[in-house]
């Protein structure tokens, strides 16, 4: 019996740092196949229960984050933002602790302040939504640089191609306590990838190859 609660529970908390939510219904349980099917590794979710089971699992909330990215144009600077994404970071406590983190975004909820931009950026030349909806990051390496500063080490797949990327983070305690000890942070994080290494070669003379990824990401530690 206690075995039948324990993978009860191991399931509930999949669940919950997929959705972000604490309770999901029947018809939603299937929102964790986007990371079955060999796109994440077993040992990355198991990574994440073992965070909840320990009591630093981080869980993105959508509502008060962003994901982006920023590029320069002849004619002005292009800032995109993404408004459906879902994920969650593992933030082992201590100096050498390790960290884990798992985004998946939609791409066509890509929002840009103007109409003709947001139809150019979304289609073929550029993330080419229909063919490729989703962007993914998975890490595979979290170093402290500082109290409050880091190195994020993962895989990139953006329009089906997977690459390697460093992320500079920040991290601040939205409460009382320090980082690593926080209930709530705020994570920030940027990189540059030249957007030919993803397929998206066209248009150079229009729009610069260096792309600004960036994200500021409210996170609410998971509590059983």
């Amino acid at each position: 019996m206690m075995n039948i609660i324990k993978l009860f529970k191991r399931f509930a908390l999949t669940v919950v740092l997929l959705t972000g939510t604490s309770m999901v219904p029947a018809e939603e349980i299937d929102i964790c196949s986007p990371f079955k099917g060999g796109r994440v590794d077993e040992s990355l979710l198991a990574t994440m229960l073992s965070a909840a089971d320990g009591g630093h699992l981080f869980r993105i909330q959508q509502e008060s984050s962003q994901m982006g990215f920023c590029v320069d144009s002849k004619l002005s600077r292009i800032e995109g933002i993404f408004r459906n994404f879902k994920g969650g970071m593992a933030l082992d406590p201590g100096e050498n602790g390790t960290g884990q983190t798992m985004v998946l975004i939609q791409a066509d909820s890509l929002d840009t302040e103007g109409e003709m931009v947001e139809r150019m950026i979304k289609s073929e030349s550029f993330f080419d939504v229909e063919h490729y909806p989703e962007v993914l990051f998975v890490s595979n390496g979290f170093k402290w640089t500082g109290p409050d500063t880091a190195v994020l080490k993962g895989h990139l797949t953006l329009r089906g191609i997977t690459k390697p990327v460093i992320f500079n983070v920040t991290l601040t305690a939205l409460d009382d306590y320090p980082v690593k000890d926080a209930q709530k942070i705020l994570v920030k994080a940027t990189t540059t990838i030249n957007r030919a290494d993803f397929g998206m070669e066209k248009l150079t003379s229009l729009v610069n190859s260096d792309v600004q990824l960036c994200m500021s990401v409210e996170a609410l530690k998971y509590s059983s």
